[in-house]
């Protein structure tokens, strides 16, 4: 079980791609010129899912998810105590 949720996690977050050169190599999805931050911005502004997907036709359910995932890994900061 461990083993399929950590190929399901990589693969998502294989499709967070930053490439120099395009969108400023701010994160992207598949190397296309759809940011991260625009789909965060989107959800964040409660845009559904199925709106986004049908605005952007090239996108999948999990690049939305793969969105999610990599915001939530970035924002996982290690408690400091002193």
């Amino acid at each position: 079980m461990k083993t399929s949720v950590t190929n399901l996690t990589t693969d998502l977050l294989n499709r967070i791609t930053q490439t120099p050169g395009q969108c400023g190599g701010r994160p992207c999805i598949r190397g296309m010129r759809i940011r991260v931050t625009d789909i965060l911005e989107m959800l964040a502004e409660n845009v559904s899912v199925t709106e986004i997907l049908e605005d952007f036709p090239d996108l999948e359910l999990a690049d939305i998810q793969a969105c999610l995932l990599f915001a939530a890994r970035r924002t996982d900061f290690p408690r400091l105590t002193a």
